[in-house]
């Protein structure tokens, strides 16, 4: 498993289908699912360079059912690849093995906003940051 910093052309557009593709899928299976004020995005597809693997990063919201639903995506996911393969079959040979992440960096964004926002500023009263040891 070989993933390169610098991505190729081929790796930039079977990433850009997957991802489309993914997208649909996902959504689909959400409102036939019975979820239907759950919002499902694919925030990145990361494939390796020999195009057998495609990290695929989720943003689910609401939060509090990411967990449940990163779940059922994963116990999933040879039907979502088998149908991701119905979709691409005249764009690709064979589709690459899927890896379901949850992509968590808005909460992280989120969490660094709130605590700027606050009286306690980690920056302006540096007290509030843990001492670090010198070794």
């Amino acid at each position: 498993m070989y993933f390169c910093s610098m991505e190729t052309q081929r790796q930039r557009k079977i990433a850009g289908v997957i991802q489309k593709d993914i997208v649909d899928i996902l959504q689909k299976a959400a409102i036939d699912g019975g979820l239907r004020n759950t919002l499902i995005s694919v925030s990145k597809v990361a494939v390796t360079t020999d195009l057998s693997i495609a990290k695929i990063y989720l943003s689910i919201f609401p939060n509090d059912k990411a967990g449940e639903l990163m779940e059922g995506i994963k116990s999933n996911q040879p039907l979502i690849k088998h149908e991701l393969s119905q979709r691409t079959r005249n764009q690709l040979r064979r589709v690459p093995e899927l890896l379901f992440y949850l992509d968590d960096s808005l909460d992280y964004i989120e969490n660094i906003e709130k605590s700027l926002k606050r009286e306690e500023n980690p920056i302006e009263n540096r007290d509030l940051l843990p001492k670090r040891k010198k070794s």
